[in-house]
This record gives C-alpha cells, structure tokens and sequence, in this order.
C-alpha cells in the first residue's frame, strides 16, 4: 500500500494541492502521472463520501477535468456504503457530457445487488439492452447470473440459467459454480450437491473456484473434516489451493482450537506460496495467544501497519477516539478531529501505465516516493501483460531507496512470468540468485515452472529445472514427484517429444514411481494423434501393470484413437473391456463406434453396440467424467462422495432445473 502522499489534509486543500502538483510537473501528460491525477481524486471523492458535509464537497469535486469513468467506477466501488454509491451515480449522471462505460455500469449492476434493490437493478439492465448506452455491450448470461446470485434471489438464478442451457452448447463452470454457491447459502444443500453432480456428468471441468464453494459449504455445515479432505486432495487433482481455500480452513480450525492443524495449514500455505490475508489475522493472533509465538511472528508482522504509508483524511466531529473500519474495507480512523484512510491504490492500473517503460514513466514513478512492500509488488507483477517490463519493473524496484528487498514469494511470482513467457535465459538468471541466496523455492512453484515451460515450447528448459529441483526445493515425497513427472510428460508432449516422453516414462518406472491413470490418459491421447497405436497398446499394458483400473474417460479416449485411425476392431475390444468393467460410453462416443464400425463392413457389431446400449436403463451420459491430465472419474467420485454424504436425505425438495 503504497502511496506518494504522506501528509493529510482537508478535502479542498488536499485536492488543491496534489492536482497543483501535477499540472506543474513537466511530467504531467505520461501514464503515470495520469495515474496518480486519477488516484488523488479517487481519494477526494472517497473522502468527501465520509465528510459530515458530502453534497457540498462532492459540487466541487464533480468539476474536476480529471473526473472520467476511471474514476467514476472506481469511486462508486470505494463507496462506504451502497447508498452512498447510488447517490454518487446520481450525481454523474447530471453532469453535462458525462457517459458511462460498460465498467461503470457494471460496478452501479453490481451495488444495485448487494443492495436487493432487484427492480432498479432489472430497470438498468434494460436500459443497457436497449441500447440506451452508446458502445456499451449488452448484458451476458453469466453477468445476470453473479448479479441475481449477489441479491440472493434464487428464483431468478435458477431462470436465467435454464435460459443459458437452452441457448449454449455447453454451460460454462462458472455457471455451475454459481448456482451451487446460491443452494449452499441458501441452505438447500442436496440441491447444491445436485448441482456438482451434474457439473460431473455433464463433463464441465471443476476448477479452484468450484471446489472453494464445496468447501466453504462443507465448513459452514459443520463437516471440518469433509473440508480438509477436499482440500488435501486438490494437489492430486491439479487444482490450485486458494487464499480463500487456506482462509476459511484456518477460520474454522482455530474456532475448533485444533491449532496444530492451523500450523500445518501455515506451512502448506507456506509451501504453496500463498501470502496470508487480513482476514487471518485473528487466526493468527488466536494462535500466538495458545503459545505458538515464533509460528506466528514473522506473519503477524506483515499486518502491522507500515509507517511510511501515509494516510488522506478530514476533519469530522467525533464523539470517540476508537477506530474502526469502513464497509469497502479501508481503515478510518478516528481521532477526535480526523477520519483517515489508506490511500487507493489500484496495482493493475499501475501495471497498465507502466505498460511501455518509457523513461518519462519511469521517472514519474520515481517521483511519486511509492513504499514498496512484497504484497504490493507481487500484484504488479502478476498485473503485467508483458514478460519483458515485468522484468524491467522487478529489476528497478530492488534498487529503490528503501527497505524493500526480493523475496521467495516476489521471486517466483517473477520467474513463473519469465516461465510463461519462454525466457529461458532470465529464468537461469533467477535460479541462480536463488541457489546463491539460499532461497528454498515452494513445490508449487517449480512444478508451475515446468508446466509453463511446456506454454512456451521450452523442454530442455524443464528438464533442467527437473534435474535441478532437489537443489532449490528441498527433498520431495513420492507423491509429488509423481506431481513434478506428470508435468515433465505433459511438457513433453506439448513439445512434440514423444521420443523423451516413454525415456522419461521408464526413468520413472525404474524409480518404482508409477504414473497417475490422468498422465496415462493423455500421453494416450497424445501418442494416438500421432498415429503410433503400438505405444498407446503398451500404454494400457502399462495402466494394467501399475494396478491402475481404466476409468470410462480413458476407455473413451481409446475407442475415439481407433476409430480415428480405422481400428473399429480394437475400439470395438474396448467397448467390450467397459461394459466388462460395469461402465457405458456416452452418446457421442457410441454414436461414433457405431459410425465407425459401419464405414468398415462390420454391421452385426454395430448392431450389437446400439442392442447393448439400448438394454441400459436411463439414457447415455452426455459426456464421461475426468478430464486429460487433470482429474480422473475416480478422484471426482471421491470428492462427490465426501460432499454428497454430509448432508441427509430428509425433506429433499430438489429443485434444480
């Protein structure tokens, strides 16, 4: 939280003043400076939302050459209150030659939510529709899905989306996510379990924010351990743990007292290099009171406040000297004569205007006597769109006077951009500052690293990195390096190196570290597109030989690889193999054996499959679970028992359309 101001003022002078400064400045027409035009404003009119006199101030504030939908948008969501935003909306709205863009109508959509205020909010959505907004795109399905979820209005969640299903080819995650995240607070939990269900079958592929909704549910149930189940099997399933993931854990396992659980939680956390939020403090504070002091002190210090950060404030009238907090999460403090607040700070606006790295941006920058901290910078660089001023910003931040210096976490979030970018030689670079320092890299990381390495078309590079990683990371337990191998493979194959992929497959073997039925699935996959059915037969000799039993997503991948290339006979064998196992296709892939088998003479087969399918009660699946290189049937059947079997059968109204 870094702002250039370290005074505080009065709403007129500090607006006087800081616009003052940058009209004088020679630098006044780059990004930056724009930037921070736009930031002191923003700050005035949050201020002036606060002040015992807000209709006055915000008259001269309005007149402001700055004031544009930047600042408009990012104002309204400053707002201490929805009401205050309506009004400060209102308010745009009578100046002369004022018109709102897409973004700041959707920050209005989504205040008007917050607020219920569901007739205003369907009154704006119309008017955006009718075109009432010049350039303003109409409103998406899933923008009136994440609206009507906020208001809490199910009914009209449930409708939009069966309209969205009617009309897409298929539903995108998020839609399930959202409405299994409205059941769950609304309290009608089989209808979320449904909701996963369906998500599964369906063939729609859960990702981090799915599995927070499941494990917020589970925890707000009650089920703590049914949480930390999910939680703990998401490395398997390649999913990212989340902040919020680590958060709500912590929550529930503090007010549990299990602080032991908490610490290991931190030290996950920890090796994920995720950065703790502020709404762990109290787990924290809770822990270091239990006697877990020296687990506690290096995080409880990043939330105290940085002294070098200074504040904006008013007067006020205060009939206390308590501080507080406003609704948009910034600091007000009272003092007797002042209401303070951290100045804004938008990291990816700040990305933006550094975009082109000229020297008149940076030297603005320069100007601006920014406080550096770790959080901070990660957010910028994660905010850049571009591998090489990320560079240029990491490298130039560490030379800034001040007592900021890189750390594990601003160095991988660096080297995973240089990563995905193919930037080989600034990612050795890195590396060696890491072995030189001492910096033990988390698992994440590294595997990300490879991962990326595979986006970039960059093998040999991975390699490296994976013959390297003991050096950087520490030792890794067996289940990780199944982890590390399948990214290596999976990079491999991006590569087009089928050759380096089975030596890599044997290396592993010989280590008697098997690959998960995901990696089998897709190097399947892989070695069918080109062409080399042998490798794809020793491949399933493989699954048989490590124990692993095939699952209906890798009978499907091997039934679509031999009808691609002419080999009904042997998708016909597999078709035989599933229904052997107690599993069925579904439409599209039967419909294909069949198509496949009649284009090679083989009719009594292709009747026999239609005759098989035809004896299956219910109807075909529209598509299997799991999904190549990420998730197996098995691991969703795992979660969805975990989930399904918290939550009792009785009164069952479901819903779900």
């Amino acid at each position: 939280m870094l702002m250039p101001w370290r005074f505080v003022f009065s709403i007129s002078s500090f607006r006087a003043t800081t616009l003052r400064h940058f009209s004088s400045t020679p630098l006044a027409n780059n990004r930056i400076s724009q930037y921070l035009r736009r930031a002191s404003l923003i700050d005035s009119i949050r201020l002036a939302l606060r002040s015992p006199n807000t209709h006055q101030s915000l008259l001269l504030l309005l007149q402001n050459p700055t004031l544009d939908p930047f600042v408009a948008t990012h104002a309204i969501r400053s707002a201490p209150s929805p009401q205050s935003a309506l009004a400060l909306f209102d308010s745009f709205k009578t100046l002369h030659g004022f018109s709102p863009n897409q973004t700041l109508l959707h920050a209005i959509a989504k205040t008007l939510a917050k607020a219920r205020r569901i007739d205003e909010l369907r009154n704006l959505i119309a008017a955006i529709n009718g075109g009432e907004f010049n350039n303003v795109a109409r409103v998406t399905s899933m923008d009136l899905l994440r609206w009507y979820a906020l208001a809490g209005d199910l009914e009209l969640v449930l409708q939009v989306w069966r309209e969205y299903r009617l009309g897409a080819n298929r539903a995108c995650t998020e839609s399930y996510n959202t409405v299994m995240e409205v059941y769950a607070k609304k309290g009608k939990n089989l209808e979320a379990v449904t909701v996963f269900s369906r998500m599964i079958d369906e063939g729609a592929n859960p990702n981090s924010r799915t599995f927070t909704v499941l494990i917020v549910h589970l925890a707000s149930f009650g089920n703590v351990d049914g949480a930390v189940k999910v939680f703990e099997m998401l490395p398997r399933l390649r999913v990212k743990r989340t902040l919020k993931q680590y958060s709500v854990l912590a929550e529930i396992l503090t007010r549990a007292k299990q602080f032991d659980l908490v610490k290991t939680l931190l030290d996950e956390m920890k090796g994920d290099g995720v950065l703790p939020c502020n709404s762990m403090r109290l787990s924290l504070n809770c822990m270091r009171d239990a006697g877990y002091v020296v687990e506690t002190e290096e995080l409880l210090k990043d939330f105290s406040p940085d002294m070098r950060i200074g504040n904006v404030g008013i007067p006020v009238d205060s009939g206390d000297d308590d501080d507080d907090y406003d609704v948009d999460g910034s600091q007000v403090v009272g003092n007797g004569d002042q209401v303070q607040l951290k100045p804004w700070l938008d990291p990816s606006a700040l990305a933006t205007a550094l975009k082109d790295w000229s020297p008149g941006e940076v030297r603005a920058l320069e100007g601006a006597r920014f406080v550096w901290t770790t959080r901070l910078v990660c957010k910028v660089l994660r905010s850049f769109k571009d591998a090489e001023t990320a560079w240029k910003f990491f490298c130039w931040v560490a030379q800034q006077p001040g007592d900021f210096s890189h750390d594990v976490y601003t160095v991988s979030r660096m080297i995973t951009i240089l990563a995905r970018h193919g930037r080989v030689e600034l990612v050795d670079q890195l590396i060696s500052k890491v072995k030189r320092e001492g910096i033990m890299l988390s698992f994440s990381t590294v595997r990300l690293m490879i991962d990326f390495f595979g986006y970039s078309k960059k093998a040999d590079a991975a390699l490296r990195i994976f013959r390297d990683v003991q050096v950087f990371c520490g030792p890794i337990c067996k289940d990780n390096l199944v982890l590390l191998y399948s990214s290596l493979l999976r990079t491999f194959a991006k590569c087009k190196r089928g050759l380096d992929a089975l030596e890599l497959l044997k290396e592993m073997m010989s280590f008697e570290i098997y690959p998960d039925i995901q990696t089998c699935t897709r190097l399947m996959q892989y070695f069918a597109s080109e062409g080399d059915l042998r490798v794809v037969q020793n491949l399933l000799g493989i699954v048989r030989q490590s124990g692993i039993k095939p699952d209906a997503y890798m009978f499907q991948i091997l039934i679509h690889a031999y009808c691609k290339h002419e080999r009904a006979a042997l998708a016909m064998r597999v078709f035989e193999d599933m229904g052997n196992s107690g599993l069925v296709p579904d439409m599209a892939t039967k419909e294909l054996l069949v198509k496949s088998l009649w284009r090679e003479g083989k009719l009594r087969e292709a009747a026999a499959v239609e005759e098989r399918c035809e004896e299956i009660n219910g109807i075909l699946p529209l598509a299997l679970p799991g999904h190549v290189w990420t998730v197996s049937s098995a691991d969703l059947a795992r979660v969805y028992d975990i989930y399904s079997r918290s939550f009792s059968t009785d009164d069952a109204n479901i819903q779900t359309e």
